[in-house]
């Protein structure tokens, strides 16, 4: 059993946090005020009551991952962790900030990882003094049902750390893949490309939104179209991803589509404000 730290208690770090307790691990669920992380305990509760509901884990079970992780707003509770994981919004500035304090606070043996889906591991692991022990560790959403982990090595990265997270990660039912620090690692490098292109053929009138979605579930078998999986993610998420990919390689072919943002500007984001590509209000 270890001490497992996640910083950010939102959709992604209550996801983590709850797979972390679910593999035995003690977790402290971190974020900036007890409000919010108290937020992510309560949504990880609801997770594991439908999670319950369907059979796929006892109330025991559940009641023994609840047990497991405690909330705080005190970036110091990191002191004793054996893994920090960082959870927080997609922004390379705040990520450093705050691995920079953690730096401060942390073991000397601490693995330090970020959960980023496309930024510069390298960059981030340059903003502490042990960049050695810092391995990006890319959890798919949502967390407690998608089995791929994107383990990623900088280029600093130890064998020892790179393998604690491989360790870590299989113990929580996950199945890593080694991926090179570039922008977008590999799902997203292919999957962000995808939905813009999806933008693309709705603005040229190819199609209806519901037929690009259709064909692709249909004919390619996605479980998911690409402006419904946009719409989940976030289509704020998925412009700045977009940006990343584009600012990393300097090609067209990653540049957003004037409609991504336009509608990410207007505050058409997906599930998260009602609509995107699909109306979630009726």
């Amino acid at each position: 059993m270890k001490t497992v730290f996640v910083a950010g208690a939102g959709r992604m770090g209550a996801g983590i946090a709850q797979v972390a307790a679910g593999a035995g691990h003690e977790v402290i669920l971190y974020d900036l005020t007890q409000e919010l992380a108290n937020g992510g305990l309560k949504a990880i509760d609801k997770s594991l009551q439908r999670a319950t509901d369907r059979g796929h884990v006892t109330s025991q079970e559940a009641d023994g991952i609840l047990q497991r992780i405690t909330t705080t707003a005190d970036l110091s509770r990191a002191e004793p962790a054996d893994f920090v994981l960082e959870a927080i919004i997609e922004d390379l500035s705040a990520k450093k900030e705050l691995f920079g304090e953690l730096d401060g606070i942390c073991r000397e043996d601490v693995i330090l990882a970020t959960n980023t889906s496309s930024l510069s591991v390298t960059d981030m692991a340059e903003a502490t003094s042990r960049p050695h022990r810092f391995i990006g560790i890319h959890f798919m959403n949502p967390v407690p049902v998608m089995q791929l982990v994107e383990l990623v090595r900088g280029l600093k990265t130890c064998d020892e750390a790179f393998a604690a997270g491989e360790e870590l990660v299989r113990g929580m039912g996950k199945k890593p893949v080694a991926v090179r620090d570039l922008p977008g690692f590999v799902v997203n490098r292919l999957l962000i490309p995808m939905i813009n292109e999806a933008v693309a053929c709705l603005d040229q009138r190819l199609a209806s939104a519901e037929d690009i979605d259709r064909a692709m579930s249909l004919g390619a078998n996605h479980p998911l179209g690409p402006l419904a999986l946009g719409d989940m993610i976030g289509l704020d998420v998925v412009l700045a991803i977009m940006r990343t990919l584009h600012e990393g390689f300097g090609e067209d072919r990653y540049r957003p589509h004037p409609l991504l943002v336009k509608m990410v500007e207007s505050g058409q984001l997906g599930r998260k404000t009602g609509v995107g590509f699909y109306d979630y209000w009726g």
